[in-house]
């Protein structure tokens, strides 16, 4: 069983940062994702564990960097530039697999418990 934990959501004005991490206790992609209130979930980027090679959806890139640590035990998702349309909930999810489309939601078997990201205008 992979166990994943999010932290670092808050409330920020428009144009700040956050960073958010996520602790986990293996992965082969982790993957990071939001889900505002009426809207489908979204995937934002991913990391492979092997060579850290990175992913990024186009509403996100140039705005948003992951990255994992040496330990590879924890990945962060530094959030800059932020706009209120970034305001959702952000979840991070793991998978043991190789995948062919990480930044979809299906390819994860693992998901943490989300925290809260408020942009205000």
């Amino acid at each position: 069983q992979v166990q994943l934990m999010e932290s670092g959501g808050g409330s920020v004005q428009a144009g700040g940062s956050l960073r958010l991490s996520c602790a986990a206790s293996e992965y082969t992609y982790l993957g990071w994702f939001r889900q505002a209130p009426e809207k489908e979930r979204e995937g934002l980027a991913a990391i492979y564990v092997g060579d850290g090679t990175t992913f990024y959806s186009d509403s996100v890139k140039g705005r948003f960097t992951i990255a994992q640590n040496n330990a590879k035990n924890t990945v962060y998702l530094q959030m800059n530039s932020l706009k209120p349309e970034d305001t959702a909930m952000y979840y991070c999810a793991a998978t043991r697999f190789l995948v062919n489309r990480p930044l979809r939601d299906n390819e994860y078997s693992y998901w943490g418990q989300g925290t809260q990201v408020t942009v205000s205008s």
